[in-house]
């Protein structure tokens, strides 16, 4: 009985290490909805445990987690605030409790403003900051020692064209994709020797609720400027952080613009 015990017991252990080293897991932050969203459901529908955040949208998440949980996979929700490092450690500690490692960090989560610079308030400007920018060095400065210690990750930052030549009107917006951009090309030289890619997709018009302020005329206007005659959709943006985040690759301390050929 006691070999039986011993060996039934060893068996358990050593699925439990297989299925550790075999099961990815990514961390998307701001995955409610549009781009985000986008980005975790293409992982899961490839097999990956995925988590999950965003700050004030829980209906909206929790819709997101029965999505992704319904394709076989396992979903960690979570409702915080990115910005803030110590409620970002909570979000690792239990990343760390429940699969033990992250594959991918996606870091996601973002605002707009729009509206002249001589009108923002210092608030309006800390808050924009603090949810786009600080909030990558948050979860970076958590994920990048687990990464480390295995020699193995992915960091891919969601930025935005207005990073690379700036938007009147969205100063702060572009001030701080444009951080993303410099921080993305650092990063990838120091974790390259732990053989961890960082890369960003600067996104162009892509057709999610964060543009649906403009107007048919303005819409237009938009899509003029455009060679490729459309937006994106927030599913080939999904894709094409897939293919960055799963496949191995050379490729690292990139900027990719994803816009129609539009900047």
């Amino acid at each position: 009985m006691n070999i039986l015990i011993y060996t039934w017991y060893h068996q358990i252990y050593a699925y439990k290490e297989f299925t550790a080293m075999n099961h990815k897991t990514i961390l998307v932050t701001g995955a409610s909805r549009g781009i985000g969203k986008a980005i975790a459901l293409t992982y899961a529908r490839n097999g990956w445990d995925v988590v999950i955040t965003c700050l004030r949208r829980e209906e909206e998440l929790k819709k997101t987690q029965r999505e992704i949980e319904a394709l076989g996979v396992s979903c960690l929700a979570w409702m915080g605030d990115a910005g803030d490092f110590e409620s970002c450690s909570r979000l690792f500690d239990a990343i760390r409790e429940r699969f033990g490692s992250l594959d991918v960090l996606v870091n996601n989560a973002g605002i707009s403003y729009i509206g002249l610079f001589q009108d923002m308030t210092p608030d309006e400007w800390n808050h924009i900051l603090n949810t786009n920018l600080t909030s990558v060095f948050n979860c970076c400065r958590l994920a990048v020692p687990m990464m480390v210690s295995r020699k193995s990750g992915r960091i891919l930052n969601i930025s935005s064209v207005w990073g690379i030549c700036g938007a009147s009107c969205e100063v702060a917006y572009s001030a701080t994709k444009g951080g993303i951009n410099a921080m993305t090309r650092a990063l990838a030289k120091e974790l390259a020797p732990s053989s961890i890619q960082v890369n960003a997709i600067a996104c162009g018009a892509i057709d999610t609720e964060m543009n649906q302020f403009l107007d048919e005329e303005e819409r237009n206007a938009l899509l003029e400027e455009i060679p490729a005659g459309r937006m994106g959709r927030a599913e080939e943006v999904g894709k094409l952080a897939y293919q960055l985040g799963s496949e191995d690759s050379y490729l690292t301390g990139q900027i990719i613009q994803l816009d129609g050929g539009w900047i």
